[in-house]
């Protein structure tokens, strides 16, 4: 796994798996959004199947970039040849861990939800307001997620 922390590709000092984990997460509001535009098409055997793909994904990532964080030194070291304070580093920080918690907890309710409902044959159909709903507070979960990563990434890799 020493690939995970030699140089990143996107001509910062972030290693590897920082730079592929940005890329993801800057990617996965389109993703989901295209996903979206399926059901609106009413693909909707096509739209499940694409939200759950792009969830498990998401999770396998996530585990990915902890990983890498916690074999990596963890916060406080990417921070150090950071030219931005630690302190507003470390708000900018926690903004976006609990938004990211806030989401990801939406989006296991929403997917799973979804799932049996789907099953049920009650989306589309009686249920799908409330599923809308619900996917929209995700969407929007996931939008804040990502442009919060990376305005992390930036305090610590560019400046």
């Amino acid at each position: 796994m020493d690939y995970m922390f030699a140089q990143g590709f996107l001509g910062t000092r972030a290693p590897f798996f920082m730079d592929f984990v940005t890329l993801i997460v800057a990617v996965l509001p389109l993703l989901v959004f295209s996903s979206i535009l399926l059901a609106r098409q009413g693909r909707y055997k096509l739209h499940a199947l694409t939200q759950n793909l792009i969830f498990i994904v998401s999770v396998i990532v996530v585990g990915y970039f902890e990983y890498g964080v916690r074999v990596g030194g963890g916060f406080d070291f990417f921070i150090s040849e950071s030219g931005v304070s630690k302190s507003y580093a470390s708000v900018v920080m926690v903004l976006h861990i609990m938004i990211a918690i806030v989401t990801f907890f939406t989006w296991v309710v929403t997917v799973f939800k979804a799932n049996i409902q789907f099953s049920k044959g009650l989306i589309p159909g009686e249920k799908s307001t409330s599923h809308k709903s619900l996917a929209r507070k995700t969407f929007l979960g996931i939008i804040f997620t990502s442009f919060s990563g990376i305005w992390v990434y930036v305090l610590l890799f560019v400046y």
